[in-house]
């Protein structure tokens, strides 16, 4: 199963799945390409494919794009392969900017859609600036955007607040696992019980 993971940039969206993938066995994270230098820490395959502006291009043109957009001035999106090498084996945590994940909704209706809130503009500013990464400018035009992204909470089936990470993470997990009990995802396993109860007839 397939989940949309999402928020304004700096409400914790990536920290959130990082302690999911961590501490719910049975879950896998999409790696994204980007066109954005690297970070600090972080592990080109393994973060993201960090690729340039040309070979974006390229995915675009050939349609190996299940979502994409440019975010801040870097190009961000997930391949049609690497959602279906890996959304077969179980559940999938895409970890992406909210104008892709309204390209995702078009593609994979099953999906299952989580928007990660800040408690306010205020600790979202505070966030970003604690960061260290940005500056003033950088900060004020991700507030501005994330002012327009706040407003799509409603097209989405879950909303986590962030205001503690260690409830958020749990908050997330629960939906996961809920979703490990629905009927579809349990249909094969209920109806193998129920012919061992025709045996006894």
């Amino acid at each position: 199963m397939l989940f949309i993971i999402t928020g304004p940039s700096g409400s914790g969206k990536s920290s959130i799945v990082k302690m999911v993938l961590k501490d719910l066995p049975g879950t896998e994270f999409s790696v994204s390409h980007t066109t954005r230098p690297r970070r600090g820490t972080e592990v080109n395959g393994k973060d993201y494919f960090f690729i340039d502006r040309a070979t974006f291009q390229k995915m675009i043109r050939l349609n190996g794009l299940a979502e994409w957009a440019e975010v801040h001035g870097h190009l961000y999106g997930t391949s049609r392969k690497e959602i279906n090498k890996k959304n077969r084996s179980g559940e999938l945590l895409l970890d992406i900017d909210v104008q892709g994940a309204a390209q995702i909704k078009n593609s994979y209706k099953e999906a299952v859609f989580v928007f990660i809130m800040p408690p306010s503009l205020q600790v979202l500013r505070e966030r970003l600036q604690k960061r260290g990464e940005n500056d003033a400018d950088e900060i004020a035009r991700r507030l501005k955007t994330a002012r327009e992204e706040i407003k799509e909470f409603e097209h989405f089936d879950f909303i986590i607040v962030n205001d503690n990470l260690g409830s958020a993470v749990r908050e997330l997990s629960a939906i996961i696992t809920s979703r490990r009990c629905g009927l579809e995802q349990q249909r094969e396993k209920a109806l193998s019980i129920l012919r061992t109860f025709a045996e006894e007839e």
